[in-house]
Order: structure tokens, then sequence, then C-alpha cells
């Protein structure tokens, strides 16, 4: 099953008097980028956490956001830095002096100053953090799979059927193909004829006009090809249903094609055959564009 790049996956838990709250988000990329926001207090599980996404999602610019909210009341501690308070207290005073202004100050006002009271919250070993917070990353995991499942089934389905339009274009090249030099022969021959007139078979004997035409039908030959052609058609099928990141084997498999794509439309010298190439080319281009959404 194929997944889609883009999706959001929400998980959330509450053990005590702690609140978890992750939700993650992504978005195409060619590699696993994972970005998070957590609160410092939890900084140490910021690898484990990447290491975990981009083991289940593969691809895709990922942003996860951890919210953990304490709401209990013994938790909560606010702490004084009492050098900053006293430094920020002479200051003051000190101004006051040199401005020959009246130091008026009260304490409730140093306290307002940046970084004075540390609002704190009794934290957690690494190993209890872990235990809570994971289970809830499991579950936005999951619920981001599941959308990214969906979406999968759905652009897989939609690559399925521009397949099938790009195999019937194919199979109106391979139909057309071995008219081309027939129509050739008789182009070349009815150019003969309105050129030399009676005297065609004196200056131009048959011989000489078959070997033209054989060099013209083995220049313009687009059977290999078109066989190579249906084998990358199959193997883009059989990509398409199997499990797990097939983006970037799928990419690879579609420059193949557009490469023969180019050769026939370089070798058929046939206006037919040219239209229906550019007809294939912007086919492929389609489904290149919704592989870039895949896994």
């Amino acid at each position: 099953m194929a997944y889609s790049m883009t999706g959001y996956g929400r998980g959330e838990a509450t053990y005590a008097t702690r609140r978890y709250l992750i939700e993650i988000k992504s978005v195409n990329n060619r590699f696993c980028d994972v970005q998070i926001r957590i609160p410092r207090g939890f900084i140490a599980l910021e690898n484990k956490i990447r290491e975990k996404v981009t083991e289940k999602l593969l691809r895709g610019k990922v942003d996860v956001f951890v919210t953990i909210e304490d709401v209990g009341d013994g938790n909560q501690t606010v702490e004084l830095n009492e050098g900053l308070a006293k430094a920020y207290s002479e200051a003051i005073s000190r101004i006051a002096e040199v401005t020959g202004r009246a130091d008026q100050t009260e304490a409730h006002q140093i306290a307002r100053f940046s970084d004075v009271l540390v609002a704190r919250t009794t934290s957690l070993t690494p190993e209890e953090a872990a235990a809570e917070l994971f289970p809830v990353l499991d579950l936005a995991i999951e619920d981001m799979l599941r959308m990214r499942t969906i979406e999968g089934q759905k652009l897989t389905d939609d690559l399925k059927e521009k397949v099938n339009h790009f195999e019937e274009m194919h199979a109106a090249v391979a139909q057309r193909a071995p008219l081309v030099p027939k129509e050739y022969r008789e182009r070349l021959m009815a150019r003969i004829e309105e050129l030399l007139t009676d005297k065609a078979n004196l200056v131009y004997d048959e011989n000489r006009r078959e070997a033209e035409v054989a060099i013209f039908a083995d220049k313009c030959a687009i059977d290999e090809e078109l066989t190579r052609l249906v084998s990358h058609m199959a193997q883009l099928r059989e990509t398409l249903d199997a499990q797990g990141s097939i983006g970037k084997r799928l990419d690879f498999i579609l420059q193949e094609m557009n490469r023969e794509v180019n050769t026939i439309g370089s070798k058929a010298n046939d206006i037919t055959i040219t239209n229906y190439v550019l007809d294939m080319k912007t086919e492929l281009e389609k489904i290149r564009e919704q592989i870039q959404n895949l896994a």
C-alpha cells in the first residue's frame, strides 16, 4: 500500500496531573526532514522522537508539536534569582543618584523584570517522561498513517488511470509504427515517378529503391523502445501495489520511460507518432507530479 506524504495526526493522553498533546503534520520532501517543537524540560527526548517518526513515516517534511501541561498545584514553584534582583535594585539606585531623582522603586516592580522570578514545574526523570510521552506519540503517528493511507490509495488509483491512458497511446504507436516504412516507400515511388516520369526505371532501379526503403525502415525502427516501455509499465504497476516507501523507485522507473519516449520521438520520423509522443510526455509529466506526493 502506497502512502501519501501529506497528512495530519493527533495523540492526546493525561497522566496524573500532566496532559500530553502531540500533533504531527507533514508535506512533500525528498527525504525525511523532522522538526520538533517540545518544552525545554523534555528536550532530552528529541532524538528518540525523531528516530521513531523517521522509522514510521519514511519520507516528508514532518513537523512535530509537543504540548505538555501540568495542572497540579504541588508541582508548581516560583524561584527568586537573588543576585539578579539585587543587581537590578543597585542599578535603579544608581540611576536615581546620577539623575538626582528619588528612588521610589518597590519590590513588586523589580519582580517584573526579566528572569527575576522564574516559574518552574517539578521535572520528571527522562525514564518517567519517556514512559508517558511515547505512547502518545504512537497515537499521533497511527492517526497520521491512517490519513496517509487514505490519501495514498486515492493517489494510487489516479496513477493507475493515468498509466491506462499511457498504455492506450503506447498501443496506438505500436499499431502505427509498421505503417511508416510502407508509406515512405509509396511516397518515394510517387516522387520518383513525378520527377523522372517514363525514365524512372532506367535511372532509379527497383533494387536501389528497396535498399533506400530498408535503410529508412532501420533508422525509424522503434520496436526495442516499445518493448522496453511494456516492461517499464509492468514494473510501474507492480510498484504501485507494493508495500512501504515506493516514491523513489517510481521516480526512477518514470525516468526510464521518459527516456524511451524521447528516443521514439527522435527516431519515428512520422508526424502521427510525433503527436502521440507529445501526448505520452504530457501524461508522464502528470504521473511524475503525482509521484512526488508518495512516500
